[in-house]
């Protein structure tokens, strides 16, 4: 069967803005292909008001959620794959779900698509992201996250906002 995140997600959108409510999402902004201004991200994570007044041209597909608004005055096309969000709750008093993880399928052609000449730039559907680290901060990441690896893998680190 396929995933039902995108219809609770469209379902608990809909009930908290029929409700007066205002819609806010968690992204996981660090999976691939998602494309959030990084200046929004905090912990890998990024949370944004998807509601109506917030946002322009609001689509949610089963594949993904894209809209455009603005983030200190500057407009931004935002990218989300449906994999991506691990919850939807209203910001007034946290009514919602959470999403468990999924596994990301990639798609063979968008393999072959890649390219894989070392450019480290990465290639993400209809955006790019810069890799702008030099090569000091990425040695230090390496051991980060070979540090990282040893340790086990926990589950969602949501925390509740009130």
């Amino acid at each position: 069967m396929t995933s039902n995140r995108p219809y609770l997600l469209r379902a608990f959108n809909d009930w908290i803005l029929d409700n007066e409510m205002t819609p806010y999402i968690v992204v996981e902004a660090d999976l691939p292909h998602v494309h959030v201004p990084p200046q929004t991200v905090k912990d890998g994570q990024v949370v944004l008001n998807i509601s109506p007044t917030a946002v322009h041209m609001l689509e949610i597909t089963n594949e993904q959620i894209t809209f455009s608004a603005r983030f200190g005055g500057v407009p931004f096309e935002v990218y989300i794959p449906m994999y991506a969000i691990s919850a939807i709750y209203a910001r007034e008093n946290g009514a919602g779900t959470m999403f468990p993880p999924e596994e990301i399928e990639v798609d063979e052609t968008e393999l072959e698509s890649t390219d894989t000449s070392g450019s480290d730039d990465a290639k993400t559907g209809p955006f790019s992201v810069v890799n702008n680290e030099s090569p000091a901060d990425k040695s230090s990441d390496d051991e980060k996250a070979s540090a990282e690896s040893e340790k086990p893998k926990k589950g969602s680190h949501l925390s509740v906002v009130k």
